[in-house]
């Protein structure tokens, strides 16, 4: 069985990149987490005039960057396996059973995630839904964007670890995590 060429490997490391570089962009939302936290520290226990505007701030950028997250943990194989068969299987083995999962659950839940989280955005876009848990009711929709953004980022991952499933279940040979793709 002959192994698959350059582009299928050269997709999968363009996917990849597309999860790392996205990841390094969202870790930026650390900044507002930590300087709201700071502040709201500094107000609440130093001049005793907590403020609204950090606890919003927090949550959504807390929430953000944990979703956002999601497709850099898929690729780190940061996401827990319960299986604990899932040693003694061959690597084609788990390539074979990582291949139906991918492409028979994940791929289409997270296609139905968008399909549905997108049409949840456009509307709190059109209503200018805003938070209700303080005074300063800042708009809803950036948060609401975040969950078909996730879901698109999912996928997209998703698709390259069902390459990669397919690789092994071809090959016998699993893309060992970190390993760098050569094509």
């Amino acid at each position: 069985m002959s192994q698959p060429g350059p582009a299928y490997l050269a997709v999968i490391r363009a996917l990849d990149a597309l999860t790392r570089w996205s990841a390094y962009l969202f870790a930026l939302l650390l900044v507002p987490l930590v300087l709201s936290n700071t502040i709201e520290v500094f107000m609440r226990y130093v001049l005793d005039r907590p403020t609204d505007w950090a606890l919003e701030t927090t949550v959504m950028s807390y929430g953000a960057l944990f979703m956002l997250g999601s497709a850099y943990a898929m690729l780190q194989g940061a996401h827990v396996r319960t299986d604990m068969f899932w040693e003694k299987f061959s690597d084609r083995t788990k390539g074979i059973i990582d291949s139906i999962a991918y492409a028979t659950l994940f791929l289409p839940a997270m296609a139905i995630l968008f399909y549905l989280s997108l049409d949840e955005f456009t509307y709190a876009l059109s209503i200018d839904e805003r938070s209700t848990y303080t005074a300063w009711q800042p708009p809803l929709w950036p948060l609401r964007a975040v969950v078909p953004l996730t879901a698109a980022l999912m996928f997209l991952q998703g698709i390259s670890e069902l390459l990669k499933s397919l690789w092994a279940a071809r090959t016998g040979r699993l893309l060992v995590r970190h390993e760098k793709i050569e094509v």
